[in-house]
């Protein structure tokens, strides 16, 4: 493995695209303390190192997780890169529902390219709605509480902030699309991640530093770390589970020549559907108790109980079977096969192989979201077990932990296709760990 890494840095091609994602990397987090304009940024910080800027709610940790931003926080990127993928979300739903979008996604990449347009012109609009919704519930609390607007939040700073952070977030936008094309790939991903693990440092340290000044909480920190380390294995083994279903194909004769008979395999992998239920679980969950505690002044204490985790296991499996029936059409699958010639030996073409795709499907699916509700509840019955702080509570979140490995483990699978480009030994070779040289 040492010697695969030392490989990505012998080819020029690689390690430029390696130098300019770090730094693209390095600008997106620079904007995270640039402050709004009217923002009293000392008052701030002063604001978050007290007891009243301490806590956070689930629905501020879901939104950092999938934004790569920090929407408590009165900063030029505090939205991050949320409303794209908001976007995003709603043009992948959009395109199994509505025919027009999906006639234009089976266009090739012209077609994918209009909807990524689509995606990106969409933004602007959730920009101002989350920006103004932010400001008026967050941001009018830290006024009430602390200095941190000096001006108050009214129609001027809450235009000059929207502004700001609308374009804060398209600059963003830009950022990951400049990492996709001249840097490693996956740069909305990407963004997302560095804002999950820019925070790990800061939590392993307030874990030992709790475990150095109280004895007892030695063995707490021990039994995080395990959980933490064994969630990351699961979440490796689930992301790379699948099912092979063997696909043989039709032999032909050419002229003299017998052409195709090959054969291969359809993977149908065990979480399908990724992080999306857990997302939309938990959004669905907290969304109208954060806003219905907004609008009353008071903190709801519905987050971490018996019934909390019961609609919220429940949600996940169903959001599992619903986005995987979107995004796997076992009927377009079985006459896509017919019509290549091709077919799963022992099984008709047609509708018996829609059929037993299908069962395939609902098979997989129903493991694959009992793993992934595992995933996310597991973690929150420890944190309310021991009774942890929000940060540390926020590490053990199983959203930003199945968001890591996941971007980690497709960041890999490029990496390593690009050594074998090149004729070098990649990450997942027996022999990578000798010497790195080209064959």
């Amino acid at each position: 493995m040492w010697a695969a890494i030392q490989n990505l840095f012998r080819v020029e091609a690689i390690r430029g695209k390696i130098f300019i994602t770090l730094s693209l990397l390095f600008i997106a987090r620079i904007g995270l303390n640039i402050p709004l304009p009217g923002v009293n940024y000392a008052a701030y910080k002063l604001y978050v190192e007290g007891a009243a800027g301490a806590g956070t709610t689930q629905i501020v940790g879901l939104f950092n997780a999938l934004s790569g931003g920090n929407i408590q926080a009165p900063v030029l990127f505090a939205l991050g890169i949320l409303p794209y993928i908001t976007s995003s979300i709603i043009f992948s739903l959009l395109v199994k529902v509505l025919p027009s979008l999906e006639a234009l996604s089976k266009e090739g990449a012209a077609g994918q390219k209009k909807i990524n347009q689509y995606s990106r012109m969409l933004t602007v609009p959730i920009c101002i709605f989350q920006g103004t919704a932010i400001c008026y519930a967050i941001f009018g609390q830290m006024a009430e509480r602390a200095n941190v607007v000096p001006g108050g939040v009214g129609f001027g700073f809450v235009a000059t902030a929207v502004l700001g952070m609308t374009a804060g977030t398209v600059f963003l936008m830009w950022l990951g699309e400049q990492i996709t094309a001249h840097g490693i790939g996956n740069g909305v991903s990407l963004l997302i991640v560095a804002g999950i693990v820019t925070g790990l440092p800061g939590t392993f340290l307030k874990i030992f530093t709790e475990a150095q000044q109280d004895r007892s909480y030695i063995l707490v920190a021990v039994v995080l770390l395990a959980v933490y380390f064994a969630m990351v294995l699961g979440i490796v083994y689930m992301t790379k589970g699948q099912r092979r279903i063997p696909i043989q194909q039709a032999k032909l004769m050419k002229g003299r020549r017998m052409m195709g008979g090959s054969r291969h395999y359809l993977p149908v992998k065990l979480n399908m559907a990724n992080v999306m239920p857990v997302i939309f679980a938990s959004a669905l969950l907290t969304l109208p108790v954060t806003i219905i505690s907004w609008i009353a002044g008071a903190q709801l204490n519905f987050y971490g109980g018996w019934w909390y985790v019961t609609l919220f296991s429940a949600l996940i499996m169903f959001f599992s079977f619903f986005w995987t029936s979107l995004m796997f059409q076992p009927t377009e699958m079985a006459n896509n096969l017919k019509e290549y010639g091709s077919f799963i030996p022992g099984i008709r073409p047609g509708k018996k192989t829609a059929d037993f795709l299908e069962k395939v499907m609902t098979h997989i699916t129903l493991v694959g979201s009992v793993c992934l509700t595992l995933v996310a509840v597991v973690p929150l019955l420890i944190t309310q077990g021991l009774n942890l702080s929000a940060i540390v509570a926020g590490f053990m979140g199983g959203t930003g932990i199945l968001i890591v490995v996941g971007v980690t483990l497709d960041l890999v699978d490029q990496l390593n296709a690009s050594l074998l480009q090149r004729n070098y030994e990649g990450f997942m070779s027996a022999s990578a760990s000798k010497k790195g040289a080209r064959r």
